[in-house]
């Protein structure tokens, strides 16, 4: 009987344990909707697709790219005029882990993030997006992001 109470204990705490973990990187509906236009700026970008990379983007938003200690400025047409060209390679840039918050019709993503081109991590770093809902809709007003050669190989 002892033994089937230590079994019953142990197979209860699994389950918490894997509920409560599942549940801790869940995201909610509203977390979802706040990625969505993160999402499709890298769709067009993986298009090469400016009017697809400024359209989930508050016009006049820009972007600040920490390269080697040196930000690099640019407002979101320019680098949709530079990423939308069409190129001879395949890039694709992936965040994971996103930490999501949000007040009302602001959000905050901060994101590690890995580029890819054709198919391999070109860079890493950290992604961080100020989002903004307007007429119910969240659209990116700013990007800021470090880049950095030395990743991890995954």
């Amino acid at each position: 009987m002892y033994t089937l109470a230590k079994q019953f204990a142990f197979v209860f705490v699994a389950i918490l344990t894997a509920s409560f973990g599942t549940a801790a990187f869940a995201q909610s509906a509203e977390e979802q909707a706040v990625l969505a236009p993160i999402q499709a700026m890298f769709d067009g970008m993986a298009k090469r697709d400016a009017a697809a990379i400024k359209a989930p983007t508050l016009p006049g938003g820009t972007m600040v790219l920490m390269r080697d200690g040196k930000p690099a400025q640019m407002t979101f047409e320019a680098f949709a005029d530079r990423v939308g060209k069409p190129g001879p390679t395949q890039i694709e840039e992936r965040i994971h882990d996103p930490l999501v918050k949000i007040d009302n019709d602001l959000a905050v993503v901060w994101a590690p993030f890995d580029f890819l081109v054709d198919g391999k991590v070109d860079h890493c770093g950290t992604d961080l997006f100020n989002v903004v809902r307007v007429e119910g809709k969240w659209m990116i007003a700013s990007v800021a992001d470090t880049g950095r050669k030395n990743c991890s190989a995954k």
